[in-house]
């Protein structure tokens, strides 16, 4: 088997993977040696249920009148499924496993398509050109001609790796001119040779657990979220994997200065702990000299206080470790269907067969197929299929279903407009207006105001569903 890269990108109504929608994809995917195979793009109608964020919109700059154009939703995301899921696919991009990763599991899901298959079945797996990034621009900047700077503080946006050294030509949050700059930047790297394949060797589970294996229980994290002023990296002590969540191993930073004041009485308030997936974004290093310089001799030394103050009471740091290797999320009363991924669990043969046939099926047969499904929930994902896709299909009864749906989704109603597991709200038409009027008060360019009046006009003349 052939493997390949597939490089990729998305733009989306919004930030919420739950219920937000891809607008539009675009892909490379190439060699092992970085050189082009074939190129993807599609561009996708908006759904009728959803409300596009004023703040995405101004960002990527899609408006309203593009935003009727394209694809539907659905043969999109098959198509995308089948790209990522092709045999050999290594699927990344910058900071995929940030957003764009979780985004479109979620995407499959509401799509009655696996959501996980293209992470490890057919030798398919994910990587993430993001944290690469950072460990380049920690212990190998010469690899690039420059980095950026924004208010005398590094920025490590691909928008801007893109703009300081002329990676490539064209708008940013362009989903194929985002594809391009990120190919761009692996091609640069790549010239490292051995660090490339060494830190290829922190998206291999199998890898990532060994070298974690061989660390002492302190550690060096390397993590974008940890920011330029903490120079991307964090002093951490291993507290052992999660009790229930066994994909997780947990670790503690030991640099904050709330650490110091903890009792057995205050962990949720005083601890932070990351909680690393193998395999996945956060890097972790040794304590080296070399790559502890990299750390403020001020973080230095608030972290051996505070692990000489977890030596001397051992009690307290057992307190700590039971307290996050037992902490579980808590449990959302109510959430949508959309949102229900980490809930159900995985399908049983007999269903992932039922959606292949309903995939498969003409549409005036798929929602016999689909009330042959046995949870409920995967009947309604179904019907918010038909119903944003194939209306002319569904009976007299289940459109008043989907109708009364869409009425909720996009206006809302005494309990809001469908919750997610986070605990957060959908967006709906009147809160989209309010944000509008909100963003029109900062610093925007004549398109930008341009693109949020079309947006207004818009929904102020659609009449209200239902």
């Amino acid at each position: 088997m052939n493997k390949t890269y597939l490089f990729y990108d998305i733009e989306t109504t919004g930030l919420n993977p739950c219920f937000d929608q891809v607008l539009q994809f675009a892909a490379i995917r190439t060699d092992l040696k970085l050189r082009e195979l074939e190129r993807y793009e599609l561009r996708v109608k908006l759904n009728c249920d959803v409300t596009p964020s004023p703040a995405a919109i101004i960002t990527h700059r899609i408006g309203m009148s593009e935003l009727q154009t394209g694809i539907d939703e659905y043969a999109a995301l098959l198509q995308i499924h089948h790209w990522f899921n092709t045999p050999g696919t290594i699927s990344l991009g910058y900071n995929t496993l940030g957003f764009d990763d979780e985004f479109l599991r979620f995407s499959f899901y509401r799509h009655l398509l696996p959501p996980y298959t293209h992470q490890f079945a057919n030798e398919c797996s994910r990587m993430d050109l993001y944290p690469l990034t950072v460990m380049y621009y920690l212990f190998k900047p010469s690899v690039l001609r420059q980095w950026p700077q924004v208010n005398q503080q590094p920025s490590l946006k691909l928008e801007r790796l893109n703009e300081v050294n002329q990676l490539v030509v064209g708008q940013a949050h362009n989903a194929m001119v985002d594809v391009e700059a990120t190919l761009a930047l692996a091609r640069n790297y790549s010239q490292e040779r051995e660090m490339w394949d060494f830190l290829l060797g922190y998206f291999s589970k199998e890898t990532d657990l060994n070298r974690m294996n061989q660390l002492d229980s302190e550690a060096l994290l390397v993590d974008g979220k940890l920011g330029s002023q903490q120079n991307y990296l964090a002093p951490v002590l291993k507290l052992g994997q999660h009790c229930q969540y066994k994909n997780q191993t947990l670790w503690l930073r030991l640099d904050l200065e709330n650490l110091i004041e903890t009792t057995v009485d205050n962990i949720p308030k005083t601890t932070y702990v990351i909680r690393k997936k193998f395999g996945e974004s956060e890097l972790l290093l040794p304590v080296k000299p070399r790559y502890l310089e990299k750390v403020s001799l001020d973080r230095q030394q608030l972290a051996k206080k505070n692990k000489t103050r977890l030596q001397e009471n051992p009690e307290l740091l057992t307190a700590i470790c039971n307290y996050h290797r037992q902490y579980i999320y808590p449990k959302i009363p109510g959430i949508d269907p959309n949102a229900a991924l980490y809930d159900l669990g995985f399908p049983t043969p007999h269903e992932e067969n039922l959606f292949r046939q309903f995939h498969q099926a003409p549409a005036s047969q798929k929602m016999t197929i689909a009330q042959q499904f046995s949870h409920p929930v995967h009947q309604q994902l179904a019907l918010r299929i038909m119903g944003r896709h194939f209306p002319n299909e569904l009976t007299a009864e289940q459109l008043n279903l989907f109708n009364q749906y869409l009425q909720k989704s996009l206006y809302g109603c005494e309990d809001g407009a469908g919750i997610d597991y986070r605990g957060q709200y959908k967006l709906t038409v009147p809160v989209a207006l309010t944000d509008l009027n909100t963003l029109k008060n900062s610093a925007l360019s004549a398109e930008q105001l341009a693109l949020l009046d079309e947006f207004n006009n818009y929904y102020r003349q659609t009449p209200r569903y239902g």
